[in-house]
């Protein structure tokens, strides 16, 4: 019998996503001058107010509100009308030095026997529904909302948009874990004020339908496309106005957004939040190592899906576990135990193994910090740092440069 599943994401503007792209500006701006700083920040926003707080360790200087008002003006914020606005809104900061009670187990004389900067389990998770290896539904709602900023930054149609917004998806599949249709969609999306009210609903609701959705279906595979069929259901701002919104509306807050940042629910999540934290925090970087694997493992046909766990006692450098789930959907016949017993010996996970395997410590993080850390193209581009400018790579966890390893080692 066929089954339904549902994700959700939310734009760049929403107030949550706020905070996390001013976190991970901040990060990339203390790396771009120290790569060997310790970053813990978090941010608050509500009506007209930035504050962000937290613990660094660096040799840099970062001017916190230069960064915040940059990020805020980017993404939209840029009308008195939103009650929040780059120009006139507060920054306030409260950033501290670094605990050396946890300093001292994260930064050691040999450097590959740094320790976890926490303690905690992080999950990696990959499927074959996608061609980037995410899940269906979390990857179409990334989608809606990405193409709803685009349209409003082209500034062509639509022009009523605002920054906020959300989405949700709902998949149907069968017994046999294969997408079917698309059986709902919702769009929630924040607006300038319409004199009357019965247009503005009209208005959206048609616009979402003829425009913003053939251009989703448009970025999509012909094998997705297919799954658009007539009968799904549309539901465009169900409450009706949706005139208030970002910071103004809804108060916002770094590390709110993890399932989003994720997976939409699928796998399983650690718990650990990313934006704001520095390489040393496995909340992070272990959660990227373990969607490399995952990700490679399922491009190799080692498994259609599985889900990875690994977890670390703080100040230890090799890891407590490692965990596989292949759901079942393994290709070769060994026990999930005895796989991730193959996997541990061809992904050493140490935290310095992982901060070089992906070059961590450059400022890499903003970009991630709004729809989605994984299913993202790997790219490279140009960073300027203290030691001048120099090429980076973006989302380097999403690279498919182990499956040759993957098929060698299980024979595939």
């Amino acid at each position: 019998m066929s089954y339904l599943f549902t994700s959700e994401s939310v734009s760049e503007g929403h107030p949550d996503k706020i905070c996390d792209q001013i976190s991970d500006a901040l990060l990339d701006s203390f790396l771009a001058q120290d790569p060997e700083s310790k970053v813990a920040c978090e941010t608050l926003v509500t009506t007209g107010l930035v504050v962000c707080a937290g613990e660094v360790k660096t040799e840099g200087y970062v001017s916190v509100d230069e960064v915040a008002r940059r990020v805020i003006k980017e993404i939209g914020y840029n009308k008195s009308d939103y009650q929040f606005d780059y120009k006139s809104c507060g920054v306030i900061s409260t950033i501290h030095s670094q605990s050396p009670d946890i300093n001292q187990g994260v930064e050691r004389a040999a450097l590959e026997d740094q320790g976890a900067g926490d303690q905690g389990m992080m999950f990696g998770y990959a499927c074959n529904e996608m061609d980037n290896y995410m899940p269906l539904p979390v990857e179409l709602a990334h989608r809606f909302v990405q193409e709803l900023a685009a349209i409003r930054k082209e500034g062509k149609k639509m022009r009523y948009l605002r920054p906020d917004s959300k989405s949700q998806v709902t998949v149907q599949y069968s017994e046999r874990h294969k997408p079917e249709r698309i059986d709902s969609i919702v769009i929630s999306t924040q607006h300038d004020e319409f004199a009357d009210e019965a247009t503005m609903l009209e208005t959206i609701h048609r616009d979402v339908e003829k425009i913003l959705i053939p251009r989703v279906k448009k970025s999509c595979p012909k094998n997705v496309q297919r799954l658009f069929k007539a009968d799904y259901q549309l539901f465009v701002n169900p409450t009706g106005k949706f005139v208030i919104g970002g910071p103004h509306g809804d108060s916002g807050l770094t590390g709110r957004k993890i399932i989003v940042d994720t997976y939409g629910g699928r796998g399983a999540h650690g718990g650990g939040a990313f934006s704001g934290k520095d390489p040393s925090k496995v909340d992070r970087s272990a959660a990227y190592a373990t969607r490399h694997i995952a990700k490679n493992m399922v491009a190799a046909g080692l498994c259609d899906q599985v889900l990875i766990q690994v977890a670390y006692a703080i100040g230890k450098a090799q890891p407590v576990g490692l965990y596989v789930n292949t759901y079942g959907t393994a290709k070769v016949k060994m026990h999930d135990s005895e796989i991730a017993k193959r996997i541990n010996e061809i992904f050493p996970m140490r935290p310095y193994d992982i901060i070089n395997r992906f070059h961590l410590k450059n400022p890499i993080y903003e970009p991630t910090a709004s729809y989605g850390h994984f299913g993202r193209d790997c790219y490279e581009s140009e960073v300027e740092t203290a030691q001048g400018k120099h090429k980076v790579t973006f989302f380097p966890w999403e690279k498919l440069d182990y499956v040759d390893q993957i098929k060698k080692a299980f024979k595939l």
